[in-house]
């Protein structure tokens, strides 16, 4: 209930700060600056917040995330300001992450190995729906004015009720994983090229695609439609896809999945539709492509990690994400105001090129990985909601032996031999 709510108000809060901004007339690179400083803070949440729960516990530290969420977004009404908002939106960051640590940590705690897949896909599906619900609330309620703002501030201050009620024992404090981007590379290069690549088209995307609709004149609700479309479409695409990857070569599928990205990427730069149906399925294609690839990036990188380091691996590859989702927005909204407002998915088609001819080269310089020793494909939320504690929650986790010591916060050592590159 508390991820339902406070997903609800990161659907809203979201959407409402590119397209409000872009209607204030905020310029294209304040825009951008604005998802970078979402990255920022959410890179440093993931990294602070866990000393702060081993101070104060998990519920009241998921009380401070909801309540200085809760302060960002009326900060944001009140002070109606380019500047302000990109530094507004770093706490932004930092909130949901330190939230979502809590949140997973807390699932982690008490999930057994039996039921600890089933929990980790109902967690993945409240994060898609919620953040869904809040978009189409913006549809409804549109961006003018307070009640917006203040909608999504109900939201995140109602996250804090089911937990402070609850009668359930807090679970152990947060340990903190270590990154390991040197392990990362070692263990898949690919996956360092994925992870990039993902974070610079999906950090322009998510940040600038609003801001896209708002230059061409679309109404607000036509900008939520598209946004959920395409976050939809990439999660029901994640389960067939993924369950294909199980059976070839992960990176022939990451390649066919970038190339469609790329393709529906260039042919919204060669039409630019007007608001029509060709629009939809251009963003219905895109979205399946690009909300998809990361899941499989991460399942083929722990198909070489060795036992036990896992948790290193995809962590690394959150760091890696991370850096490109900072970039990313940054990169399009300077393409944007040389070339137009559909110069924002010449980003998305250059990165997803990139990625669909890294995985053509490493095919050729490595076999595939047996499908019988590969981990079991596994649906991940928005790339821009995963932390070292998703992680944890992932059932890949445990199948690959990954424990954490609960002095150190550490991963013990493994057993198994160096990792082969993939």
């Amino acid at each position: 209930m508390s991820s339902a709510l406070l997903m609800i108000a990161g659907g809203m809060h979201g959407l409402i700060l590119p397209v409000r901004g872009a209607e204030e007339g905020f310029s294209l690179l304040a825009l951008g600056l604005i998802g970078t400083g979402w990255s920022i803070g959410f890179i440093s949440g993931s990294i602070s917040v866990p000393h702060l729960v081993r101070r104060v516990g998990h519920i009241r530290a998921y009380a401070v995330m909801a309540a200085i969420a809760c302060m960002t977004i009326l900060l944001n009404l009140i002070f109606v300001h380019d500047g302000a908002w990109i530094f507004l939106r770093i706490f932004s960051g930092f909130c949901f992450a330190g939230a979502a640590m809590v949140v997973e940590s807390w699932l982690n705690e008490v999930s057994d190995n039996e039921s600890r897949g089933t929990t980790f896909s109902i967690y993945v599906s409240v994060t898609l729906f919620a953040s869904t619900a809040g978009q189409m609330i913006i549809a409804a309620t549109g961006v003018a004015g307070y009640i917006p703002f203040v909608l999504a501030a109900i939201a995140y201050i109602g996250a804090v009720l089911p937990t402070a009620v609850t009668r359930t024992p807090q679970p152990a404090p947060l340990q903190a994983v270590s990154l390991d981007v040197g392990l990362l590379y070692k263990t898949s290069p690919i996956a360092v090229v994925a992870a990039f690549s993902v974070g610079m088209a999906n950090g322009a995307f998510g940040t600038l695609a609003p801001v896209y609709g708002i230059e061409r004149g679309f109404s607000t609700a036509t900008v939520a439609y598209l946004m959920s479309l395409a976050i939809v479409a990439g999660a029901i695409a994640q389960v067939p896809l993924g369950r294909l990857s199980d059976r070839i070569d992960r990176r022939k599928v990451m390649m066919g999945v970038a190339i469609i990205g790329a393709v529906a990427g260039t042919l919204t730069v060669l039409f630019n539709p007007d608001e029509n149906a060709l629009l939809y399925v251009l963003f219905a294609l895109y979205g399946l492509a690009a909300y998809s690839l990361y899941a499989i990036a991460v399942a083929h990188a722990n198909d070489f990690a060795d036992e036990g380091s896992f948790a290193k691996v995809a962590s690394g590859m959150l760091l890696i994400l991370g850096s490109g989702q900072m970039l990313g927005p940054i990169a399009a909204s300077m393409t944007m105001q040389w070339l137009g407002p559909v110069a924002m998915f010449v980003i998305p088609v250059v990165f997803h090129g990139a990625l669909a001819a890294a995985a053509y080269f490493r095919m050729q310089a490595r076999e595939a990985t047996p499908a019988e020793d590969r981990a079991p494909f596994q649906p991940m939320p928005s790339e821009r909601l995963v932390t070292g504690e998703t992680l944890n929650l992932d059932p890949r986790s445990e199948e690959n032996g990954y424990e954490i010591d609960e002095d150190t916060g550490e991963t013990p050592p493994a057993d198994r031999p160096e990792p082969q590159q993939g």
